[in-house]
């Protein structure tokens, strides 16, 4: 008897610490997608290479900072960056050199409510900012060519507005198929699904995935796969994590190649 109130114990623990867990990950699960950091209207970015800053419009009381960097070159086309789900284009900022020194422009928004943009981010309205970001760039930047870039959350932005934006080219960074597949097991009050957009895209894909991502296991990734079409690819780094695929020859590389 003394045995069975021990274990009735213990599942009552482990099932209220799981229910707790539950409601953690679901009510504060806003927090936990969107890992913004605020940054003062009047900050300064740092970067290696010049840029230009604007604001782009997206509803009556908000704004998305946008960053453009140009390349020393005769522009070969336009990157579009989705960045991932935290900090601000301070961080991120710093990645537009990977482009410009192949021979690309880059712009680079920060999702509303991160660094200098203003408003709540939530799903639907990262998907309709991105599709008037793309506006944006047709009215002021001049190119021939759209690269639509995607890292980790930024990857289902980036998959979303390809289905009506049709680029030459998608290339998403160490994404998920779904975000529920990361959240191991609790509720996800988000889709950020990739797997059920990546079959309706006819531009050429890439994904990028190393095989130490603890963040978004490979496996994630793994389930895009059978989805692609012939000619897109699947490119697996050799010991990447979620953050350092950049500091991989083989990353830069495929790059070269790929955006030649």
């Amino acid at each position: 008897m003394k045995r069975f109130a021990r274990l009735r114990c213990v599942v009552s623990v482990l099932v209220v610490a799981y229910l707790l867990a539950f409601a953690i990950v679901y009510f504060f699960q806003n927090r936990l997608v969107f890992q913004r950091t605020v940054l003062p209207t009047a900050y300064q970015f740092q970067f290696d290479q010049p840029y230009q800053e604007y604001f782009i419009k997206v509803s009556e009381a908000d704004s998305l900072c946008a960053l453009f960097f140009k390349t020393d070159s005769v522009a070969k086309g336009l990157v579009l960056y989705f960045h991932g789900n935290a900090d601000n284009l301070q961080r991120w900022g710093q990645y537009a050199v990977d482009f410009t020194s192949l021979g690309y422009d880059v712009l680079m928004v920060d999702y509303r409510g991160y660094g200098k943009s203003t408003g709540t981010p939530d799903e639907v309205i990262l998907y309709e900012d991105a599709a008037q970001v793309v506006q944006w760039t047709k009215q002021h930047i001049a190119y021939s060519k759209l690269v639509i870039y995607g890292r980790s959350l930024g990857a289902a932005v980036a998959s979303q507005v390809a289905l009506t934006v049709h680029p030459a080219l998608l290339i998403l960074e160490t994404p998920f198929d779904r975000l529920a597949s990361v959240l191991y097991g609790f509720p996800a009050r988000y889709h950020f699904n990739n797997a059920d957009v990546i079959p309706k895209l006819e531009c050429k894909i890439v994904v990028f995935h190393g095989t130490n991502d603890g963040v978004v296991p490979l496996r994630s990734a793994r389930r895009l796969e059978p989805l692609l079409k012939l000619h897109d690819q699947f490119l697996i780094i050799e010991g990447g994590s979620h953050t350092n695929l950049r500091s991989f020859a083989a990353y830069h590389q495929a790059l070269a190649a790929i955006l030649q």
